[in-house]
């Protein structure tokens, strides 16, 4: 089994930035919000905040809260079989169980953080899906109460604080992966 990085943070923190980095460089990707939206097309309901939230716990609802792992797990073992992995969001501590027990030392955590206002800023500005601060702060809420995504933040092998430019956010992440090679 390759290596198997999972990115964890709040909305907003960058966390697609360093999972896009990291394919680039010739990581596979997983990423776990596809499952939101790929559940929401099946059942013809619009892209938005507040039905992204609904899938998202509804998932967790009726698979349990490590929902996301489970349904992805068998295509980051075979992902892993010939190529180095980056998951991209990774929420909940029960996915991070799952998936520490099922790839052991294979995986490791980066959490990346920012200011709560930057990544409000961000949000706001972003192409895809834009949210406003108020939808920000509810999302942000959700997903602490409701999906105990701190956990997996706390818990991570490494950290990058992103309140700077993109280059300095890859050069940090370059010198992680050089950690993790030494």
């Amino acid at each position: 089994m390759k290596k198997i990085i999972a990115i964890v943070g709040m909305c907003g923190s960058g966390k697609s930035v360093a999972s896009d980095y990291l394919e680039s460089i010739g990581f596979k990707k997983v990423y776990f919000g596809g499952v939101t939206m790929e559940k929401l097309k099946e059942n013809n309901m619009e892209i938005n905040p507040e039905n992204e939230k609904y899938m998202r716990e509804k998932l967790r609802s009726e698979l349990g809260m490590a929902a996301y792992a489970k349904i992805l797990l068998p295509r980051i073992i075979d992902y892993s079989k010939d190529s180095d992995v980056v998951l991209d969001g990774l929420y909940s501590w029960d996915e991070y169980v799952v998936l520490k027990e099922k790839l052991g030392n294979s995986l490791t955590m980066i959490a990346i953080v920012a200011d709560r206002k930057l990544r409000y800023e961000r949000l706001e500005n972003r192409d895809i899906r834009p949210l406003t601060g108020d939808e920000a702060l509810k999302r942000d809420i959700a997903e602490i109460e409701n999906l105990a995504k701190g956990g997996p933040i706390s818990i991570a092998d490494y950290y990058i604080l992103n309140n700077f430019d993109k280059d300095t956010y890859i050069d940090n992440l370059k010198d992680i992966l050089e950690k993790m090679e030494g």
